[in-house]
Order: structure tokens, then sequence, then C-alpha cells
């Protein structure tokens, strides 16, 4: 899989919901595999920033996928933005 950067709550949640779609899974399977309701799992991939730490980790977990911290780029928001 590509390496994809998120820097905002939205590009994280879109991230999210395109692995999760090309996984051929529903909001409402992930939900149930990683024990969250289908609208905890839309709120995640809505970026709503109240969204607990633990409860991304599971949905990285569902999906197979990791986080990774790293020094940021010099890529402007505006190039982020065009990424998705």
């Amino acid at each position: 899989m590509n390496e994809h950067i998120a820097r905002t709550e939205k590009q994280l949640g879109a991230i999210l919901r395109r692995v999760r779609k090309h996984a051929g899974l529903t909001q409402g399977t992930l939900g149930e595999q990683i024990h969250l309701r289908q609208g905890t799992v839309s709120r995640l991939e809505a970026g709503e920033p109240a969204v607990q730490l633990r409860t991304l980790m599971g949905a990285l977990l569902g999906l197979n996928l990791e986080l990774v911290v790293r020094s940021r780029s010099q890529s402007s928001a505006a190039d982020i933005e065009d990424l998705f």
C-alpha cells in the first residue's frame, strides 16, 4: 500500500474511508470487527476531532494500517489537499 499523508482530522478520515472501501468493507462491518458502532466509524471518517485515540488505533488495526510519525515534509497544506 502507498503511504498517505494526513495533517488534519478530515484528511485522516478520508484516508481511512478510502482504505475501508478498497478492502470492500462497509462502516458497519468494520465497526463489528473492531467493536464499534457504525456511527462511530462514520464520525471517524468524517474527521470529527473529538474521536478518542483508542478509537483511531482500533480502526487502524481493523484496516491493517499503522501510524507512522515523522518530521513534517515541506509540502504546503494546499499540496496535501490536492491528494484528496
